[in-house]
């Protein structure tokens, strides 16, 4: 779920705080992506299939791009999660949550894909989209690429939605930084804003909409404040509300370490083993897409080498242009006048 209509706020109060953007326009960008918004992305697309193969073809149309993702998995979720969990478990028909963070077999299946596919992974402690914005804020990493919002209030200075490999898909990008000086709020602030919208981590007042929450902040500053100025009435506030929990879980995310990344070549084999012989994707399918990819990834080497050598020839030029000039002999009067010219006495 994440930010109960933060999307909506931001368009209509904050749209210069929103880019629209190509994926091309992240060639070079190091970008952290929460795994299980991916998967679950396809698990909802394409119930009979495995999301395996969107993860696969996903991830190829990045590398392609030369963008650098970083795939981030779910750790064990804070306590207060657990109830919106299992409503949205319960609403796709699926298992209930995983409580413990151990991995399960479809996680262990997407480390061993990711693996042989040559990017890194890291196994957040809590929620991957904390540890996501954690890593933009320490430069490890450009943006987070999410569908949901809780990476802002978390703290991310950029984030993407809509990165995939849909040529008619239009990347938007949101700026943090933006964002709050358009509404003139703090970062500390945001989050008690998002609360008051609705998050996962607590009960939201009820009636309160976005734009009456955001007026409420900005009058008031804090959901402490805010509760003085409501009508209880109309907006009652929840029993046992923990928004002071959910504010905490914003502000002080467990983190952890994320130095020594490293990418390597997809290994087709070791692709094909597991998708096809393992999985029982068709191995054509496989082979037919990493045909494209390797072939892809050489014209765009070789375009980058041309030009390279076309840089460098226009820099010969230019030097040899400036030695020429350098070498040209003064005119002859220039030259008399100089020799001619009375030097300071020494001291």
């Amino acid at each position: 779920m994440g930010i109960t209509k933060l999307a909506d706020l931001i368009r209509s109060d904050a749209s210069d705080a929103i880019s629209h953007k190509d994926i091309s326009d992240y060639t070079g960008k190091v970008v952290a992506l929460d795994t299980s918004i991916i998967v679950n992305q396809f698990r909802a697309a394409t119930p009979l299939l495995s999301p395996l193969t969107g993860l696969f073809f996903r991830t190829l149309a990045f590398l392609e791009h030369d963008i650098k993702p970083v795939f981030v998995f779910e750790g064990k979720p804070p306590a207060e999660k657990i109830p919106v969990l299992e409503k949205r478990a319960k609403a796709s028909g699926w298992m209930s949550p995983n409580r413990t963070g151990a991995a399960s077999s479809q996680t262990r299946d997407c480390l061993e894909l990711l693996k042989h596919l040559g990017v890194p992974v890291i196994q957040a402690p809590g929620d991957a989209e904390a540890l996501c914005a954690q890593l933009v804020i320490e430069g490890t990493v450009d943006a987070v690429a999410s569908e949901d919002m809780d990476t802002l209030p978390f703290g991310a200075s950029v984030l993407i939605r809509q990165l995939n490999a849909n040529k008619n898909s239009e990347v938007i990008e949101y700026s943090l930084p933006k964002l709050l000086e358009k509404l003139q709020i703090s970062q500390e602030e945001l989050v008690d804003l998002c609360i008051l919208l609705g998050c996962d981590y607590c009960d939201k007042i009820p009636g309160l909409g976005p734009k009456r929450a955001l007026t409420l902040i900005q009058k008031h500053r804090t959901i402490e404040n805010v509760v003085l100025h409501i009508n209880r009435q109309t907006h009652p506030v929840p029993h046992s509300w923990k928004y002071e929990e959910a504010r905490r879980i914003f502000l002080d995310a467990p983190q952890t370490s994320a130095t020594g990344l490293i990418w390597t070549e997809p290994d087709e084999e070791a692709l094909v083993r597991f998708l096809c012989h393992v999985k029982h994707v068709k191995e054509q399918r496989i082979r037919h897409r990493m045909e494209t990819f390797w072939d892809v990834r050489k014209k765009k080497r070789d375009k980058r080498e041309k030009e390279k050598a076309a840089g460098q020839s226009r820099q010969t030029n230019i030097e040899d242009f400036f030695r020429v000039t350098r070498k040209r002999q003064q005119p002859e009067e220039a030259a008399d006048s100089s020799s001619n010219r009375k030097r300071p006495k020494s001291k």
